[in-house]
């Protein structure tokens, strides 16, 4: 019995935090752990149950005996009164042995009466013990599992880093500088089109001034 109160203590003195840093699994350790803590209050139930079944047992042996030394005594007045003092001294033989018996009971009785109403006690702490684990358990794995997603969260900002957002600035400068050099191209191509129009439309008058000028002269031959 103190074995297994030893080991159920064992459990719930345990540094659970560090339990599950080193665990591979944690979750799987903790629900291990409320596992271990079941099973040492089930076998801690079972040796309470034997210590209150001794308590009865004892306590059961102690009335027999006290109430046939009672018997005995009530036997050895009645053979008093009959005037049968052989009966009498055998009656009174009786009463002393169951007596005698009595006493000898009242101390193993004592020690288990007190021995199954400490184990009573402990067992009670145990189960709260137990059922505040159980509790835990569903909070426990709530912020591993938190904990996980956050760490998962964290190592995909950190693959991306610095180094990738210096390069997306980068080729972002590269898509600016083509935009420029196509806007500068464009520009270029506008100025040379003017010019060529420009030259077009001096040439086009010249035409027209040479041939307003070959009527002139044709009209004043006439």
């Amino acid at each position: 019995m103190a074995g297994i109160f030893a080991r159920i203590t064992d459990i719930f003195k345990a540094n659970i935090n560090d339990l599950i840093d080193k665990a591979e699994d944690p979750e799987k350790m903790i629900k291990q752990m409320v596992l271990e803590m079941e099973e040492a209050v089930n076998k801690a139930t079972t040796a309470v149950g034997s210590a209150i079944a001794n308590e009865k047992q004892l306590e059961k042996q102690y009335e027999e005996k006290k109430k046939l030394s009672s018997q005995w005594q009530e036997r050895a007045v009645k053979a008093v009164t009959a005037g049968r003092d052989d009966l009498a001294r055998q009656a009174l033989e009786k009463k002393n042995m169951f007596e005698k018996a009595t006493k000898d009971l009242e101390s193993p009785l004592a020690e288990a009466q007190k021995t199954a109403l400490t184990m009573r006690s402990q067992l009670e702490q145990l189960k709260a013990k137990l059922d505040e684990a159980r509790v835990r358990e569903g909070t426990l794995i709530a912020r591993h599992q938190a904990a996980k997603a956050k760490k998962q969260i964290s190592s995909s900002l950190a693959g991306i880093g610095d180094g990738a957002f210096a390069n997306f600035d980068k080729y972002e400068q590269k898509v600016l500088k083509a935009e420029s050099e196509a806007e500068a191209m464009a520009e270029l191509a506008g100025d040379t089109t003017s010019l060529d129009d420009e030259f077009l439309k001096l040439e086009a008058g010249s035409s027209v001034e040479d041939e307003l000028a070959l009527l002139k002269a044709a009209a004043n031959k006439e």
